[in-house]
């Protein structure tokens, strides 16, 4: 599947990839399209096999801090709602480890990876002494991310603008044990910059911490040898905000099938809200060190095709003020294009056909009463290849070129510009051109 590897009407943040028996599970919060909020009051869990990573199962909501039409809540003190939860395994039973906004966590359990899972008890822990309420979050336990280590031990790792990390009575699992709190388990200062998002990992005889520092729209990564620190920083493992839309970040990292992955989310609807699961390959190297990757189109795929019809909204770069936005249910377009957007997809396969001198690019486009034209380049928005222009009308439609004939992988870009012209031209400067809805070459 390409990104968004989910549904394309799916919104699934703050994904905590885990692998269980045959199986790959995200667990997530849960936007919603439009929205100008994060999160809503219940969380869901989609899987798919190792085996087939293009066959994704929704199971369903499985926590709940309100009643819906199906489910009475699971949380009767509070109705915040749920953000960024965790997933972790333990002698045969599944542990979610919840944030409730403005309340305290909890911790629920079931027999299955898929859920539902059912509360076992809010999070159980004395005050440290000196950071009065403001231990624990004052026991939201924000975005907390769980290790189950190979002695048995239980760590959880949370924080917001400053970062903690505790042990968790592995009788139990939900239970703090006295004396372990550790704050800034990484620190604020730099290069850290902690600001959120804490995931670990362990690989081998190292502990990885991914996390969302202060700046930017990034992931990046800290190792150790001690679940507890020191920890070092490592760098960025990938930045959603790289010629596209910025917002917040939080993934992680998970091994399939001896690949690798960075599982993240990025924005629609030009805001920060409204988040969509995405998923890159990465290299882990044998010194431990993970190459920043850029963002791009193709999700759990290694090329796409650009002979089958590609709709807009996998869309890696968007530039010049475009954004994607839900219209409804089935219609995602690119929207807000004017003169000087960029729109950029990688990477797609073009094949090894010598045969022919020119294609065709077809483009459909809801109008706006406005005419422009898409020049098409190949694998630089500033100085690539111009293999054919566009124009598009002022109404809806399918517009056709004929453009050159290309073989091999490539980036493709897409250069929007009006075709005004005239005394006042100015005048429609800024003017929304149309609607991108998808596109395809056709031989």
């Amino acid at each position: 599947m390409p990104n968004p590897y989910l549904p394309l009407w799916e919104y699934i943040p703050d994904g905590e990839p885990r692998v269980f028996g045959e199986r790959i599970y995200v667990y997530g919060s849960h936007d919603n399209a439009g929205s100008d909020k994060f999160c809503d009051f219940k969380l869901k869990v989609w899987s798919a096999p190792l085996d087939d990573l293009n066959n994704w199962t929704c199971h369903g909501h499985i926590f709940h801090t309100r009643d819906d039409r199906d489910h009475k809540s699971d949380t009767p003190w509070t109705d915040g709602d749920l953000y960024a939860p965790d997933v972790v395994q333990k002698d045969g039973k599944y542990y979610l480890y919840a944030y409730i906004m403005g309340a305290k966590g909890c911790v629920a359990v079931s027999d299955r990876p898929e859920g539902p899972f059912e509360l076992l008890s809010k999070y159980k822990y004395e005050v440290v002494e000196g950071e009065g309420n403001d231990s624990f979050n004052g026991g939201w336990f924000i975005d907390p991310g769980v290790l189950v280590d190979d002695d048995g031990r239980v760590y959880v790792y949370c924080g917001y603008e400053s970062s903690f990390v505790a042990e968790i009575n592995p009788d139990n699992m939900y239970e703090i044990i006295d004396g372990t709190y550790q704050k800034d388990i990484i620190p604020i200062e730099e290069p850290f910059r902690f600001f959120e998002a804490c995931s670990p990992r362990k690989i081998e005889d190292t502990y990885y911490l991914i996390y969302s520092p202060r700046v930017g729209s990034r992931l990046v990564y800290a190792t150790s040898k001690s679940p507890t620190g020191p920890f070092e920083y490592r760098g960025v493992i990938v930045d959603n905000g790289v010629n596209y839309p910025g917002g917040n970040n939080h993934g992680s990292i998970c091994n399939i099938n001896n690949q690798w992955y960075i599982f993240y989310h990025r924005m629609t609807n030009g805001t920060v809200m409204s988040r969509r699961a995405c998923v890159e390959k990465i290299e882990l190297l044998s010194d431990g060190t993970i190459p920043e990757v850029e963002m791009t189109s193709l999700g759990f795929e290694n090329s796409l095709s650009p002979y089958k019809m590609t709709p807009a909204e996998i869309a890696c770069v968007l530039k010049g003020g475009c954004f994607i936005t839900e219209r409804n249910l089935a219609s995602r377009p690119v929207t807000a294009i004017i003169s000087g957007c960029i729109i950029g997809y990688k990477y797609f396969d073009f094949g090894e056909d010598f045969s022919t001198e020119t294609m065709k690019f077809s483009a459909v486009v809801k109008g706006t009463g406005c005419k422009a034209k898409i020049k098409i380049l190949l694998d630089d928005y500033e100085n690539g290849e111009e293999i054919g222009v566009c124009e598009i009308g002022a109404d809806d439609g399918v517009y056709t070129a004929i453009v050159k004939n290309v073989t091999g992988r490539h980036a493709l870009y897409f250069l929007v510009e009006d075709s005004f012209g005239g005394w006042f031209t100015d005048m429609f400067k800024g003017r929304h051109l149309f609607e991108l809805e998808s596109f395809v070459f056709m031989k």
